[in-house]
């Protein structure tokens, strides 16, 4: 009786409403992962941050000079980082999230803000960061970010 029930069930629910339900799980996963970088990176702690990242990541951070594509590399970026600016932290804005199987891509925009001379600096900054799904969850395997740009 129950398979009957099952059967009739699935044969009146459209079948893209599982698809849906799916990719809108999948999204929402990427939207955690990218809210997990932002707490991340909030605590200033650069092992942290940089545990988010797969081993063969590539980072183009806001002010480095060059590319990043080690995890050492990575950690220096985020070590420089929070010597640099301890009271940064990031607000996390629009996000556009994209899942195409096990590989995701998130791009919109944070602001970045903190305390110079009492005075609060916020900067607009656009970010996109790619995924990759494993066991054990999504990594950042690739992330750019960069200044918005003056209208």
């Amino acid at each position: 009786m129950q398979r009957l029930i099952t059967a009739l069930w699935l044969a009146l629910v459209p079948a893209g409403a599982f698809a849906q339900d799916t990719a809108d799980a999948l999204r929402h996963e990427v939207m955690l992962a990218t809210a997990a970088w932002i707490e991340a990176f909030n605590t200033r702690n650069p092992q942290r941050i940089a545990a988010l990242y797969a081993p063969d990541a590539v980072f183009w951070g806001t002010v480095s000079p060059t590319i990043r594509t080690t995890p050492r590399e990575i950690l220096e970026y985020f070590e420089a980082s929070a010597a640099r600016r301890p009271t940064l932290r990031m607000l996390l804005g629009e996000q556009h999230v994209r899942v195409y199987g096990n590989v995701a891509i998130n791009s919109g925009y944070y602001t970045s803000r903190y305390v110079e001379d009492g005075r609060e600096i916020l900067t607009p900054l656009r970010f996109t960061f790619a995924y990759r799904r494993s066991e054990s969850g999504w990594a950042i395997v690739n992330h750019h970010s960069s200044r918005m740009p003056a209208p």
